[in-house]
């Protein structure tokens, strides 16, 4: 088959699958674990194909017109590229694995095959996303993973916190997708296509006239989807949702989907230096929030999600100094290091049996229950704290190292100042990262919770999958930053010496600091009772996280109204952890701008279509039914009545056509 071929059953096998999935779910529910795993194991192997086809060299294209519409044609084009190619090998690979963990995480759930469907037509749009040449096609693949999004985060839609949670992620990105579509539109009439090769050789030429009210719409849609400032207030509360739908969304699908966006279309963000400051400063202000505010979660999931947000912050800011190859290789790094994360806090939640979701400092005695979480996880979070030789160092080092090369002069590609201020936060957030991970790892795996039951060994579909994480999560960057550069752009991604140096010092410095801070609270913390944690019943990982969420048991188990005093982001933050906790208290500024006056409006409308519209329907029908009243009185069905009636009205006329007579 052709390479075309090949491109086109990548995200239609899943699409395929899901559907088939829906119908036979409860006709015949063995079949339903096949169709969440065989069709998206195909289309890794066919995106593996179709990436050693292409090879890094000259993109594959194609295109077929999907109907005539009088003005700016809507193709069904294919533009695969080096980017293209090795991200959709990352969707592929963690789509695959979240679904064999998924049939142990989920073994005993019986909305699994909606589930699994869900998430394989999540699977699919993300493919038709990555491997699209025209942006309204792009936009049908970014839409469905909306609402797919809206449906898995709502997966235990028993609870509250679930609903409230998918209601959010679907209302905040649809807030960004609105000048998305606009700004979409915008640039389809400036350069007279929806197809990316034509767009970007219209901006080639200098044919853009409104650069940058088109960038900055774009720009609205991408905060919203890859949960960037100010737009990332959905993401932390969508860990209501399955841990392997977390691993999904903040791994290679959704949040992703906005950065490879970016990359995609750089040159026309570039057009713009106002917009390029713009996303320099929404990094840097996402990378060192996000970074404080993981500190300050108790909840392991939570702590995960900050992190995201930050990660994906390093990859905009990428972007903001024109290095689209260094934010696609952290893109592909992370990716493998998050799932990794996510899926190894799926282990932990199960044998911590916690009822408080996944409160790290109800932990204790995990190293030995679930050593295959213990060890995968912590390679996960070496690479996500940039420690060499793990692949976020690599990575997270060719960004910095493009920042450190634009502060050098003003490029053509961005401002100077673009490149301070990401490399400024980046460091930043260096110390922050490499804090936060390592209060995780202490707090999980070396904490002071009362023990838990133990629920015996996790499914093999579960552990399996985190060692083949943990490969490229170890040796990703160190194979990947010699050869990436030919499917790129050609720059080179090696770690540069300044960089490189300060980055690992200042993580060295924030993981230091975290363990003294550590050592000080747990000392403190052993002369303080801490309450026992509810014993959980036996059940499987999702009954574990579902009941979690619907419980809310206090997380310092009997003294919740007391802070817990082994916590040694508490001890660092100081009076900053109250508000680092609350993300800054960005919901509440939201509620205050837009959420209470919205429903203000609503009351006021609601009083006046109640009092004044529904006054005149109402006086609208009472005097009929007055005039109503009076002839129903007046039909009393005695005939001598009526003809004494009929005599009366006929002496009042003769009277009254005499007066007449008279007077005239």
């Amino acid at each position: 088959m052709t390479t075309t071929t090949l491109a086109v059953l990548v995200p239609l096998l899943p699409f395929l699958g899901a559907v088939t999935g829906l119908l036979l779910g409860r006709t015949a529910p063995g079949f339903v674990r096949p169709l969440a795993v065989l069709p998206t194991l195909a289309s890794l192997a066919l995106a593996a194909i179709v990436a050693v086809r292409q090879g890094g060299d000259a993109a594959v294209d194609a295109a077929t017109e999907l109907t005539p519409t009088g003005s700016v044609p809507v193709e069904l084009a294919l533009h695969i590229d080096g980017f293209a190619a090795l991200v959709a090998l990352v969707v592929g690979l963690v789509a695959t694995c979240v679904q064999i963990y998924s049939t142990g995480y989920l073994r005993d759930d019986p909305r699994y095959p909606s589930y699994a469907a869900l998430v394989s037509l999540f699977t699919s749009a993300m493919f038709l996303v990555v491997y699209s040449g025209d942006l309204m096609v792009l936009l049908v693949g970014w839409e469905v993973m909306g609402i797919c999004s809206y449906f898995l985060v709502g997966h235990y839609w028993e609870t509250p916190e679930a609903r409230a949670a998918s209601i959010k992620a679907f209302l905040v990105t649809k807030l960004g997708d609105v000048p998305f579509l606009i700004g979409l539109f915008a640039l389809a009439t400036d350069a007279g296509s929806f197809r990316i090769t034509k767009i970007l050789g219209t901006v080639a030429h200098g044919g853009l006239d409104h650069p940058t009210p088109i960038a900055l719409l774009l720009l609205a849609g991408v905060a919203g989807k890859s949960a960037q400032f100010p737009l990332h207030t959905w993401l932390p509360d969508a860990m209501a949702g399955p841990t392997p739908v977390s691993a999904l969304i903040h791994a290679a699908t959704m949040v992703a989907a906005g950065v490879y966006f970016v990359a995609r279309l750089l040159p026309v963000f570039e057009a713009s230096q106002a917009a390029m400051a713009v996303l320099a400063v929404m990094a840097a202000v996402t990378m060192a929030g996000s970074g404080l505010a993981a500190l300050a979660q108790d909840d392991i999931k939570r702590v995960l999600a900050y992190s995201t947000i930050g990660q994906l912050g390093y990859m905009t800011g990428a972007l903001a100094v024109g290095d689209r190859g260094a934010a696609v290789f952290h893109l592909v790094s992370h990716g493998a290091f998050k799932a990794l994360l996510f899926l190894a806090a799926g282990v932990i939640i199960h044998a911590a049996g916690t009822n408080s979701l996944a409160a790290m400092s109800r932990m204790s005695g995990l190293r030995d229950r679930v050593p295959d979480a213990f060890w995968t996880m912590t390679v996960a979070l070496l690479a996500l704290a940039a420690i060499p030789p793990f692949s976020g160092f690599f990575s997270k080092e060719s960004v910095l190292g493009a920042a450190e090369h634009v502060t050098t002069g003003h490029t053509e590609h961005a401002p100077a100042a673009a490149g301070w201020i990401v490399l400024v936060a980046g460091l930043l957030t260096a110390v922050l990262t490499a804090a936060y991970a390592t209060r995780l790892w202490l707090l999980a795996f070396r904490g002071r919770g009362a023990e838990a039951p133990d629920h015996g060994r996790q499914p093999l579909t579960m552990t399996v999958v985190l060692w083949v994480l943990a490969v490229p999560s170890l040796a990703l960057g160190g194979l990947a930053y010699r050869s990436l550069p030919d499917w790129f752009d050609g720059r080179d991604l090696a770690p540069t010496l300044t960089t490189s140096v300060l980055g690992t010092g200042l993580a060295l410095v924030g993981g230091l600091v975290m363990y003294s801070a550590w050592r000080h609270t747990t000392a403190l913390a052993a002369r303080v009772p801490i309450g026992a944690v509810a014993a959980h019943p036996e059940g499987d990982a999702a009954q574990v996280e579902a009941e979690a969420i619907a419980t809310h048991t206090p997380a310092y188990g009997d003294v919740a109204s007391a802070p817990d005093p082994a916590d040694p982001g508490r001890l660092l933050l100081g009076p900053l952890h109250r508000h680092a906790a609350t993300g800054f208290h960005l919901d509440a500024v939201y509620a205050t701008l837009f959420v209470r006056p919205v429903q203000a409006g609503a009351s006021l409308v609601r009083f006046l279509d109640r009092e004044v519209v529904d006054t005149y329907v109402r006086g609208a029908g009472t005097l009929p039914r007055w005039l109503g009243t009076a002839v129903r009185r007046a039909q009393t069905g005695n005939v001598q009545t009526y003809v004494s009636a009929l005599l009366a009205g006929t002496v009042v006329l003769v009277v009254a056509v005499l007066l007449v007579a008279t007077g005239a």
